[in-house]
């Protein structure tokens, strides 16, 4: 599938700012499952623009604006194709004790995957060793997709995860690290996901960057799943990058100086073609 993506956040500030520093984490992975095929980064006012590569391997775009300004514009304009890949076959539970290296760093609780007893909290049964991994993974997709309720502006980007368990309702973000926190307390190896999604007015999350979930399968390699969607990362989901939550994903971020109490707005548009 051919995806065309515009992603557009622009601030506007009452009063002049000045040396905007900001990180902008959109430029999307290549990899087995997608073939970026071209990535625009068009800025307003001129900025200055330099690019790193961060921990786990994002092209992050540092834009720095010098002079006073009441308006930035950063527009990010991509073509990407995914691939279909094949489902994950059957493998044991047990295989995770296999796991090592730097996989084990996404066994890591953080400060918005706290540690807990988190498969009691969201009423997961504890699997047996010999177990499907797969089968588990996507039974725990849908088990958080029917037990909370997907609902914008319900929390906020700092909500803490008990809150969401307790409330039951949430964005993708809230989804996918609650599956973070349990597949971890279970010894499942799981990434936070950042990426797009093409909904076809099927899809849940598509309004702005999506949030989904890698986990570590032993002999298949990291599997993708979307508990908000309730389905497999497949051809819809265009993935930018991954990390061990929010935190170190997060699109667009920064600092400036002056300018009062901006206003942010946010407006992605994926287009697909088979």
């Amino acid at each position: 599938m051919r995806c065309e993506i515009r992603h557009i956040t622009e601030y506007r500030y009452p009063k002049p700012a000045w040396d905007s520093f900001n990180e902008v984490r959109l430029y999307p992975a290549s990899g087995e499952r997608q073939t970026v095929r071209s990535f625009h980064l068009l800025v307003e006012p001129e900025a200055e623009v330099y690019t790193h590569r961060d921990y786990f391997g994002a092209l992050v775009h540092h834009v720095h604006v010098h002079a006073p300004h009441t308006f930035l514009k950063l527009q990010a304009e991509a073509i990407v194709d995914t691939h279909a890949v094949p489902d994950p076959g059957p493998v044991p539970f047990s295989a995770l004790r296999e796991v090592s290296g730097v996989d084990r760093e996404f066994l890591t609780f953080t400060a918005r995957v706290p540690a807990g007893d988190w498969p009691e909290v969201f009423g997961v049964k504890r699997p047996a060793p010999g177990d499907d991994l797969p089968t588990f993974l996507m039974d725990l997709t849908t088990h958080l997709r029917q037990r909370f309720t997907y609902s914008p502006g319900a929390t906020a980007v700092n909500t803490p995860l008990a809150e969401f368990a307790t409330h039951g309702r949430g964005v993708c973000q809230d989804f996918t690290h609650a599956m973070l926190a349990i597949t971890r307390r279970l010894g499942i190896p799981a990434r936070y996901v950042s990426g797009y999604l093409y909904s076809g007015g099927e899809l849940r999350g598509a309004e702005a960057t999506h949030a989904w979930v890698e986990c570590l399968v032993p002999g298949v390699g990291w599997v993708g799943y979307d508990p908000t969607n309730d389905c497999l990362a497949r051809e819809r989901h265009v993935k930018i990058t991954h990390g061990r939550e929010y935190t170190d994903v997060s699109p667009v971020r920064g600092t400036y100086y002056g300018g009062g109490r901006g206003e942010l707005d946010v407006d992605v548009r994926v287009y697909a073609e088979q």
